[in-house]
């Protein structure tokens, strides 16, 4: 099964999160999936050296989901294969003082990946939509400006030969209450505890609602979201590698001409060689 049509949200199209099962899951065992899930790294293992020589292009992911969601686990689990050479891993949460006094954008720009980059947003530009929607710190007339702001941007990271690829991992309120206990039992994850996480599970249906806006008013064909059923861990890292690596291994690339005579090359090593050995001689 190919999961991009699965759960691309298409193009003008709306979204119920209600009517997408988090706890879906797709394989003969978890262990196969973990197998394939692998090859899958593997396969963004190989492809990410000819990006880089290529140099032509570049590869945006964006991790968005509620506490627990999985975003951490994606960037450990699936994208960790990645040589940090020509990653990034950058995290956008709640703006600073100096990135407030200015437009909501300022702070992720910089942060675009460069030509023979990947960059992965764990939270996003989305963020300064999400959170003041729900909390009525923006009317959907501004919401709405920010839409066309941020399909705007990503326009132009395209135009400039940026992949975007954006992944909503979707998960219950169960599974999530479920995962915040973990923590409290698992001394080496009590850190990520905060009030804020459970305060916020009292806004779980303004979080939806606001996710479907931001679904349907910015998936589009070059740089689309794809909701990912995330109950289910070992399935949510199938799905996004698969997704990721179809993706890559899609894109015309192909490395460059060698930048330096190769047959002088060649004279000057096998000369060197021939030195050498008299040398020892």
């Amino acid at each position: 099964m190919r999961y991009r049509e699965q759960f691309l949200v298409k193009p003008g199209h709306s979204v119920r999160l209600g009517a997408i099962d988090p706890g879906f899951k797709e394989h003969g065992s978890s262990d196969e999936a973990k197998d394939e899930t692998e090859r899958y790294r593997q396969q963004l293992a190989q492809r990410q050296p000819l990006l880089w020589a290529e140099h032509k292009r570049s590869i945006l992911i964006v991790l968005q989901g509620l506490d627990a969601a999985g975003k951490d686990g994606v960037v450990n689990n699936v994208l960790s294969v990645l040589n940090p050479h020509g990653a990034r891993v950058v995290s956008f949460r709640a703006p600073t003082a100096d990135e407030a006094d200015h437009d909501f954008l300022w702070r992720i720009h910089p942060h675009a990946p460069g030509k023979g980059e990947f960059a992965i947003f764990n939270r996003s530009h989305y963020e300064d939509v999400l959170y003041p929607r729900v909390h009525k710190l923006i009317d959907k007339e501004m919401c709405e400006r920010r839409f066309t702001a941020i399909r705007a941007f990503e326009d132009e990271l395209v135009a400039a030969n940026t992949l975007v690829l954006k992944f909503l991992l979707h998960i219950s309120k169960d599974e999530q209450l479920s995962r915040f206990a973990a923590r409290l039992d698992d001394p080496h994850r009590n850190w990520k505890i905060s009030e804020g996480d459970y305060t916020e599970r009292a806004f779980w249906d303004d979080y939806m609602r606001a996710f479907e806006e931001i679904l349907a008013a910015t998936s589009t064909a070059h740089a689309p979201w794809f909701v990912i059923p995330a109950n289910h861990k070992w399935f949510r890292n199938l799905a996004v590698s698969q997704i990721i690596a179809d993706a890559v291994e899609a894109l015309p690339m192909s490395y460059p001409k060698p930048a330096v005579d190769l047959a002088l090359i060649r004279r000057k090593y096998h000369a060197e060689v021939k030195a050498e050995k008299r040398e020892k001689r």
